[in-house]
């Protein structure tokens, strides 16, 4: 099929601009038109990774303004596997909101005539699609700035849906979020700016020019920054709990990508064209993923809103990739891309059931629940399959993830004795303190004496529009998990490429 990847990024605001413009006479069809057409892109990338798998690399150039600036994307090991899972959650979520959205215009507006609701309903989806788009131009281009337009085109369908379907001071929360998103664009702009002021070039491949340059130093320091504060990393966290807690829930596996991302820009743009340079960051950023892996987790424990639970979680999970990527082996680096996968997986379902949870109980506060597994077992066995995914427990694909990930730690842990190594230690240890506040969560909503107030026939599984996506997330996660190769090989067609030092 020709154009592949172009589809891939196109058929979101192609179907986008439809909803928007036939609002009035799709109406509630929107939903399913949304998830349909991600359905074909996620479709194209099955193919366009099974042409990958056989040994191809796929580029498309696509003259912008005339022959000697292109619009460039490439489809390899690294950026399909990626885009794909990607694409995945955010079709299952198309789906997911299709109810989700419905109670949320109610909860927020109430009784509004039907011009009113179509016009919210179909603008959330109009708005939706901008996700898929940017996140399939981040993992797609070869372009530094193109790259930066698909990176920053996503707050702008986050502040206004976070405005318009949030949660509490929804307005002002959507306005943290899009500060915080511009404090980070500035960063990657300028970096990519001053990577073009030594190599005369914005593409990704040329990177590898800056080699050696003594300003590669501080091209890579600025860009960590925008990548730290895009990861929520300590100290740039803070706006994380407010902004992940807040959204509406049918899109917070989309902002779990969002900030997972940038692992994906950290591999692609700076540690694999410029791992001898990117080595003096190492051990520093190693430290910096432990503090926050362990800080985030004390920070989960404390909370007792399902949404803050799972928002503060995000926090520390995000540091594992970090922390895999750091240590700069060949196994940590594949490891902390699938374990991002992994991540992004468990927390669109872990954030998707405290959706429902909200949604079917009417309390965001995990000690007014319990009990709940008698009368939703289906959402409990989705809560217990992403608190799973998020330990690293088999058979979800985090387990293979986590394992093959701290091989490589520990292979650096030893090489830079004695801190590398306690990190690495330190850091495996972390994973109780995830198994620890995600269980507890478990006991805490779905076992013990059911509370009175819930005892009603109200309180049930969702519609199967809600559940099914999630169970299919599930069922991924697992074949992942068995067959971790089928991401590890492509992976490795690109990683194992890296000129370690």
């Amino acid at each position: 099929m020709s154009h592949i990847l172009l589809q891939i990024i196109i058929v979101p605001p192609i179907a986008s601009l439809f909803i928007l413009l036939t609002r009035h006479l799709i109406g509630r069809k929107a939903g399913w038109i949304a998830g349909f057409s991600l359905l074909y892109s996620t479709a194209l990338l099955i193919m366009a990774c099974v042409r990958v798998y056989h040994g191809e690399i796929i580029v498309e150039e696509y003259p912008f303004i005339d022959s000697a600036i292109t619009f460039g994307l490439l489809g390899d090991g690294l950026s399909l596997p990626v885009a794909l899972i990607i694409n995945g959650l955010c079709t299952a979520l198309a789906f997911y909101a299709i109810h989700y959205i419905d109670h949320r215009i109610e909860a927020i507006y109430g009784d509004v005539d039907e011009r009113t609701y179509l016009n919210h309903y179909t603008r959330f989806y109009s708005m939706f699609l901008g996700f898929p788009m940017g996140f399939m131009g981040v993992c797609l281009v070869k372009n530094l700035i193109a790259m930066y337009f698909f990176l920053e085109v996503l707050p702008i369908p986050l502040y206004f849906i976070m405005a318009t379907f949030g949660y509490v001071d929804r307005v002002r929360v959507a306005m943290i979020c899009l500060m915080w998103a511009v404090i980070g664009a500035a960063f990657f702009l300028a970096g990519f700016l001053m990577a073009y002021s030594q190599i005369g070039s914005f593409n990704i491949a040329d990177m590898n020019a800056l080699a050696g340059n003594p300003m590669t130093f501080w091209i890579i320091f600025v860009l960590l920054i925008a990548i730290l504060i895009k990861m929520a990393a300590v100290p740039f966290h803070v706006w994380m709990p407010w902004v992940h807690a807040e959204h509406p829930t049918c899109i917070a596996g989309l902002l779990a990508v969002y900030a997972n991302i940038a692992a994906y820009v950290l591999v692609r743009v700076i540690v694999f064209p410029l791992p001898a340079d990117f080595k003096a960051f190492s051990i520093p950023l190693m430290v910096l993923a432990l503090i926050t892996m362990v800080y985030g987790s004390f920070l989960t424990m404390g909370q007792t809103d399902v949404k803050r639970f799972a928002a503060c979680s995000t926090i520390s999970q995000l540091a594992y990739s970090l922390l895999g990527i750091s240590a700069l082996t060949i196994a940590s680096i594949e490891g902390g891309m699938f374990f991002f996968l992994g991540h992004i997986m468990g927390k669109t379902i872990l954030f998707s059931t405290a959706g429902i949870l909200v949604y079917t109980t009417g309390t965001r506060d995990m000690r007014e629940m319990g009990g709940l597994a008698q009368k939703m077992p289906i959402t409990t066995a989705l809560w217990i399959m992403g608190a799973m995914m998020l330990s690293g427990f088999p058979p979800m694909s985090s387990f293979p993830a986590e394992w093959v990930m701290f091989t490589g730690i520990f292979k650096t842990g030893v090489q830079t004795m004695p801190i590398g190594l306690m990190v690495a230690i330190f850091g495996a240890g972390a994973i109780i303190l995830t198994v620890a506040y995600t269980f507890r969560s478990v006991k805490i909503i779905f076992f013990g004496p059911l509370n009175p107030d819930l005892a009603n026939d109200k309180i049930k599984d969702p519609p199967l529009t809600m559940s099914i996506p999630l169970l299919m997330i599930a069922a991924v996660s697992i074949i992942l998990g068995v067959c971790p190769k089928l991401a590890l090989n492509l992976f490795n067609y690109v990683i194992a490429g890296i000129p370690i030092p």
